[in-house]
């Protein structure tokens, strides 16, 4: 049994039952409520601004990284996301669990070979697999009897986070605790990773695209109230070229570029070619969001594209236009959808809110490498260093949310 299948058994234990089936239809939802107030990246920007000049640059991707993992941590651990260094915890799980799941399976594309090394393979992947599951366990187990106390205790005006909010429908929806384990290992491998790289690659894509990084400035800027320190979630919804940004990145860029495989059902023919049940089927969402015969100037970075008047206009990423399915489409689309666009979004508008930023001497707009590393999710092979350079009217006097 390969590493893939060995945290995925874990992960589906006892097999998703109607009830969560139905309960995980209201995922999105209710994250989006648990994590409404969290979506503050002030620690993030208040970092930023204190950094003097260069060579002391933050390196974009670690920062957005960083970011969004506090964002998940918090959402599932509430205020007490940094104790014992959670957070950190957290990190280097999703980076294990990427490698186990990502990396090259031998049993997948050679099973006789690997038939014939099975026990070296299976008995080095098994202790890595189950090293890993034990550490997750542990971590999570604790989170919920934390959570447990905490509940039990009359009077109690602690804020609820996600956890919270498993705890109070397991019983109406037939949750075990296995399951709430896996919804809370989903939520942090799917929702770091691909949200700092598209950060990530968006402001790379910026920095080599001036007149755009200054038409998404000037945007964000005039929707902001005068003397607001941060845009805010509801300032968000007046911002349609920022919306536009977001989404040539995730055409351009699409942080899962294969999608999550899928098993064909039933036996079928697609373009003259037989399929029969059972077969893996791999989308290649990547090479579909450059498809010249769909995309006009599909290698170029042009949000406008996007917006009113514009060649995709009309084109979502909510599953119906099979041309751009970044998030996959249909039962499987991904449940955190909504909570990972809500997450770039808010960033991505502070970093241009707050701050003008320069790229290290001697590095023009041209020299930036977006050549990707691949993986379970892709990501720049260079790292993107910036100079954050505060606005100049602009303090940062910001304290964390909640805190």
């Amino acid at each position: 049994m390969t590493a893939q299948m060995w945290l995925q058994q874990w992960c589906l234990s006892h097999g998703a039952t109607a009830s969560l089936a139905i309960f995980l239809l209201l995922f999105p939802l209710l994250v989006l409520l648990v994590t409404a107030r969290l979506l503050r990246p002030s620690k993030q920007l208040e970092t930023l601004s204190r950094i003097p000049s260069p060579p002391q640059l933050p390196i974009i991707g670690e920062m957005m990284n960083t970011f969004a993992n506090d964002i998940i941590s918090r959402a599932v651990s509430g205020k007490l996301f940094r104790v014992e260094g959670r957070n950190k915890l957290f990190r280097e799980l999703v980076d294990n669990n990427s490698v186990l799941l990502g990396g090259f399976d031998l049993e997948n594309y050679f099973p006789s070979l690997a038939n014939s090394l099975g026990f070296l393979t299976r008995w080095f992947l098994r202790n890595r697999v189950h090293e890993t599951h034990k550490r997750w366990d542990e971590l999570l187990e604790k989170i919920i009897r934390d959570h447990e106390r905490r509940k039990s205790m009359q009077g109690h005006d602690q804020e609820s986070d996600f956890t919270d909010v498993l705890l109070s429908v397991q019983q109406e929806y037939g949750i075990t605790r296995d399951h709430m384990k896996a919804i809370l290992i989903d939520m942090f491998g799917a929702g770091t990773d691909t949200s700092s790289s598209v950060l990530e690659v968006a402001m790379a894509e910026l920095m080599r695209k001036p007149w755009v990084m200054t038409k998404l400035q000037s945007e964000v800027r005039r929707h902001t109230p005068e003397g607001q320190e941060t845009v805010e979630e509801e300032n968000l919804a007046s911002m349609a070229y920022l919306r536009a940004v977001v989404k040539e990145t995730l055409r351009l860029h699409p942080p899962v570029p294969l999608l999550v495989p899928h098993l064909s059902m039933a036996d079928c023919v697609v373009d003259g070619y037989t399929i029969p049940s059972g077969t893996r089927v791999i989308v290649n969402t990547w090479a579909i969001s450059r498809d010249p015969e769909l995309w006009e100037e599909p290698e170029e970075f042009m949000p406008e594209r996007f917006m009113d008047g514009g060649s995709a206009a009309a084109i979502d990423f909510k599953g119906n236009d099979f041309e751009f399915v970044p998030f996959g489409a249909g039962r499987r689309i991904c449940p955190g959808l909504n909570f990972g666009l809500a997450t770039v979004e808010i960033m991505l508008a502070n970093l241009v809110y707050c701050f003008d930023w320069q790229l290290p001497d001697g590095i023009e707009a041209k020299d930036i490498d977006l050549t990707e590393v691949f993986g379970l999710s892709v990501r720049p092979k260079e790292k993107l260093m910036l100079f954050p350079k505060p606005r100049g009217h602009h303090s940062m006097q910001i304290t964390e949310a909640g805190h």
